[in-house]
C-alpha cells in the first residue's frame, strides 16, 4: 500500500476521534482499510509460502498454510 494512502487512512482515523466523519469520508476510510487488509494479508501469505521446518533429524518440509489446502480443495486439485 502506498504511503500516501496509509497516511490518509491514519488522518481519517484521527479525524474520527474528534468528530463524526461524513459519509464520503466513511466510504473512503472503508476502502482504504480494505486495501490495507489485502496488502497485509498478501504479505503474510507470501511469507508463509517461504517457511520450512527443519526436524531434529535434519529433514526439512515446507509449511502448507490452511488457506492453500482449502483453496486447492475448492479447485479440485487435492
Amino acid at each position: 500500500m502506498e504511503s500516501r494512502k496509509l497516511s490518509r487512512l491514519s488522518e481519517l482515523t484521527a479525524i474520527s476521534r474528534t468528530r463524526d466523519l461524513t459519509d464520503a469520508e466513511k466510504s473512503e476510510r472503508e476502502t482504504l482499510r480494505n486495501e490495507y487488509r489485502a496488502a497485509v494479508t498478501g504479505s503474510l501469505r507470501a511469507d508463509l509460502r517461504q517457511l520450512t521446518i527443519e526436524e531434529p533429524d535434519g529433514t526439512r518440509h515446507r509449511v502448507v498454510p490452511k488457506y492453500e489446502k482449502t483453496d486447492k480443495r475448492s479447485n479440485g486439485e487435492v
